[in-house]
């Protein structure tokens, strides 16, 4: 709470100085906080104060910056840029951070970033680039220190302190042979507490998590969670030794899933900056309106079979609401447990149907104890018992169709390789209206006309 109080006054206090045009007051504000507190800040300013603060960050602040910057805002932010600017601030970059940079550049900036690498780590860097953004290749860290397993832990020591500076969170050696194949993982807790003269294949850990490089981000957030990890190194198919990722990785990969899985239910992309130009914003959010308003005619177009009956009894046009947003609040429960389940890779074929019955059973249990309230509050305020039979038969029916759909619409999508944060709503939506009416107003017709 102390920090979050602190952010709202530097944000406020930044923003009065930025009003007023005291930006000796306002450097000092960005100069008291680290890279990642003025990235937020950036964040939470319009778009022409961004470009004001930019400008008065120190240049050795630039390149942590950028790296913390969402992936939109940072584009924005380049493209006001300078050919020398962005140049210098990729330059002390960390080759893990430089290549979600890089991704955003023009062309020809990128290959200029490229070719200002020494020979070294212009290789590793392409050979990040060469995996997909949300693999494990592409999250990884390419600049590790390799160490060989017949050597002794004094040696390695000697080493580290010829060094004289280790990568950025690094929490391991990792050993390897001649041909740079991955053995095991040394600790440099170990380095310090273990004999001098104990050979380093005595002193690794050769049981250490390894993950391959195309392995999803998704699940080596998983690996990463379920095992505790706070490094592991990545290799490719033969084994040899490609990276490490580290649990700061990781946590932003954790943060993206977070974002995603909230926005993705409103239609929207994790990258939405919230304050976006209104063009571009109204144009990503049209497109799932449009969406929404399509299964919202196919189920306008189901009441509209009904036009008699609704006529011939006016109290079901009142009521069938109630049904429909039974239904729907039911789905989205089982839905949101189910994609939940599913990122955390607890849902699995093997266990589908055992989830599908359990719901379906919870469906059966609240569609009858509601039918049963519905029922009673009908003939309360309306005095139609008759009604009342066929409104607490149509929650009943929705209910548990709502949760067989809450279960089986996020695996279909899933098959189907579409997102099922994304499109699941929808779709459950549609199913629990359509249903819901035709239930309802299919009892009416049955039985009230």
């Amino acid at each position: 709470m102390e920090l979050e109080a602190k952010r709202k006054i530097d944000l406020g206090t930044l923003s009065d100085a930025l009003e007023r045009g005291m930006m000796q007051q306002a450097a000092g504000l960005i100069e008291d906080l680290n890279p990642a507190e003025i990235a937020l800040l950036i964040e939470s300013l319009p778009p022409a104060k961004r470009n004001i603060v930019w400008n008065l960050v120190s240049e050795e602040d630039d390149a942590e910056v950028l790296a913390d910057l969402n992936d939109e805002v940072r584009t924005r932010l380049m493209e006001g840029m300078d050919t020398a600017k962005l140049l210098n601030a990729t330059e002390g970059m960390e080759l893990d951070d430089l290549a979600d940079v890089v991704a955003d550049l023009p062309e020809s900036i990128t290959q200029q970033v490229i070719r200002s690498l020494n020979q070294r780590d212009r290789e590793r860097l392409e050979a990040v680039l060469s995996y997909p953004e949300d693999s494990a290749g592409g999250l990884m860290n390419p600049d590790t220190i390799t160490v060989r397993p017949n050597v002794t832990l004094e040696v390695v020591l000697r080493y580290l302190r010829a060094l004289g500076k280790l990568p950025d969170s690094t929490y391991s050696l990792f050993v390897v042979d001649r041909n740079d194949k991955y053995m095991g993982k040394l600790h440099i807790s170990r380095i310090v507490t273990h004999h001098p003269q104990q050979l380093v294949r005595d002193a690794m850990d050769s049981d250490a998590q390894t993950f391959t490089a195309e392995l999803p981000a998704a699940d080596v957030a998983r690996e990463f969670q379920n095992l505790d990890l706070v490094s592991a190194p990545v290799v490719d198919e033969s084994g040899r030794l490609l990276g490490q990722i580290s649990i700061d990785d990781v946590v932003d990969v954790i943060r993206e899933q977070a974002d995603h899985d909230i926005l993705s239910m409103a239609g929207l992309d994790e990258e939405e900056d919230v304050f976006a130009p209104v063009i571009v914003s109204a144009w990503r959010r049209a497109i799932w309106l449009g969406v929404n308003l399509a299964t919202a005619f196919v189920a306008a177009a189901v009441v509209g079979m009904f036009q008699e009956t609704l006529a011939k009894v006016i109290v079901l046009a009142v009521l069938m609401p109630v049904v429909a947003s039974m239904g729907g609040i039911a789905g989205t429960q089982t839905l949101t447990l189910m994609i939940r389940g599913m990122a955390l890779g607890r849902v699995e074929n093997s266990n589908a149907r055992w989830l599908l019955t359990k719901e379906v059973a919870v469906g059966v249990l609240n569609g009858c104890a509601w039918a049963v309230i519905v029922f009673l509050i009908t003939v309360i305020f309306f005095a139609e018992w008759n009604v009342g039979l066929v409104i607490g038969a149509a929650v009943a029916i929705n209910l548990v169709i709502a949760a067989f759909a809450g279960v089986i619409v996020p695996m279909v999508l899933q098959r189907l390789k579409i997102d099922p944060a994304l499109a699941g709503g929808v779709v459950l939506t549609t199913v629990t209206d359509v249903v819901g009416f035709i239930t309802f107003l299919g009892l009416g017709t049955l039985f009230l006309t």
